[in-house]
């Protein structure tokens, strides 16, 4: 879409989309049957908008930015989606009553309280979408009036073509596989972190201030190893060896931790905090590395297309993670060991691979 339609068009479409899903979950009908119909249409639509909101980035900070803030500006706009992320871990606990004990709530009239929040989070985000929809429709340039360098005015290629070379490419395949499996576990895992949780006596509240924390955590330190990133060139795959490692390391102690009749670890408030913390923001800080790595490794392929392709596929991982979820979930210890496997596979592909910087090659050369 970036590619054929442009930035501006793209993001009105995808701006209504949400606008419109956003709105279906807001109609006010009494029968059951129809509102979650509207539900569903609305989280479809929602969805539908979700690869522009996750595959943007690096093509925004191709189009408006130097090489020398590229990094910086894809880890900006990548990592904002996770903030909302964050978001969503305190809105639910703290907004809507958790429903423990349903009987006994419903005895006391407070179901009706539950659903009136439930209502309130609903039209707070039809609210929020339609005023980003607003702003985006008053002034959103598809591009600046000049090139900021060479890659940002060079012919790409064609979907077509593009496909071919993706499919072709082994050291593509790598780093795709390198991202999608741990980050595809990681969402999965962190969705139903409150259920995994919920076993050791975690509330869902402090389950929720845990992903919170994780999650900006990730943020400002993705932001910071991507500034590196831009100040030290053709350093992409050595901050990417140390993320992973620090993210197998706290993936690894979070999941000893949860067995302390086996490894009679401490199981504390403290190490399940830092521990989970650690592996969010080792995970969540190497997606702009990793975005900005695919575009090199597989230049002049449209960036949407590379990071639309790695995005499917850790969201296919995730998929079937939560599918074995539904057959496997009263004993969360496989789905914990599934964490630091994932980080350690992507690990060693990471170290197997042989990392080149075609686009900024073509950026320095030709500027010299």
């Amino acid at each position: 879409c970036f590619f054929i339609l442009g930035l501006r068009v793209t993001v009105l479409l995808t701006s209504s989309l949400m606008v419109l899903g956003a709105g279906l979950r807001c109609v006010p009908v009494s029968d059951l049957e129809i509102r979650k119909k509207l539900v569903h249409g609305g989280q479809l639509l929602n969805g539908l908008a979700g690869p522009t909101v996750m595959n943007a980035a690096p093509f925004l900070s191709t189009t408006w930015f130097s090489p020398d803030e590229r990094a910086t500006a894809t880890a900006i706009a990548s990592l904002l989606n996770y903030l909302g992320c964050a978001g969503a871990f305190l809105v639910g606990p703290l907004v809507v009553p958790p429903p423990n004990g349903t009987a006994q709530l419903l005895a006391q009239g407070s179901a009706q309280h539950i659903k009136d929040r439930i209502e309130a989070v609903l039209y707070a985000e039809f609210g929020m979408v339609s005023l980003i929809f607003s702003a985006a429709l008053a002034y959103f340039p598809s591009r600046p009036p000049f090139p900021p360098s060479v890659a940002a005015a060079s012919q790409r290629l064609s979907y077509r073509r593009s496909f071919c070379r993706l499919l072709s490419n082994f050291r593509f395949l790598m780093i795709a596989l390198a991202y999608a499996i741990p980050l595809g576990v990681f969402s999965g895992w962190s969705g139903v972190l409150d259920l995994i949780l919920t076993p050791i006596h975690v509330s869902q509240v402090d389950a929720g201030w845990i992903g919170f924390w994780s999650i900006v955590g990730g943020c400002v330190v993705g932001i910071a190893m991507a500034r590196f990133a831009d100040f030290i060139r053709g350093m992409l795959k050595f901050i990417l060896l140390l993320l992973l490692s620090g993210a197998t390391l706290a993936s690894t102690w979070f999941t000893l931790t949860c067995l302390t009749t086996v490894t009679h670890l401490p199981l504390t408030t403290a190490t399940l905090y830092t521990s989970c913390i650690l592996l969010g923001i080792f995970l969540n800080s190497s997606v702009p590395i990793f975005f900005e790595l695919f575009v090199e490794t597989v230049y002049p392929v449209p960036e949407g297309i590379s990071c639309g392709v790695v995005t499917f596929l850790s969201n296919v991982f995730m998929g079937v993670l939560l599918f074995f979820l539904t057959f496997y979930h009263t004993e969360f210890s496989w789905f914990n060991w599934c964490l630091p496997g994932s980080c350690l596979l992507s690990l060693l592909l990471i170290l197997c691979f042989r990392e080149s910087y075609d686009r900024l090659y073509l950026d320095v050369v030709v500027s010299v």
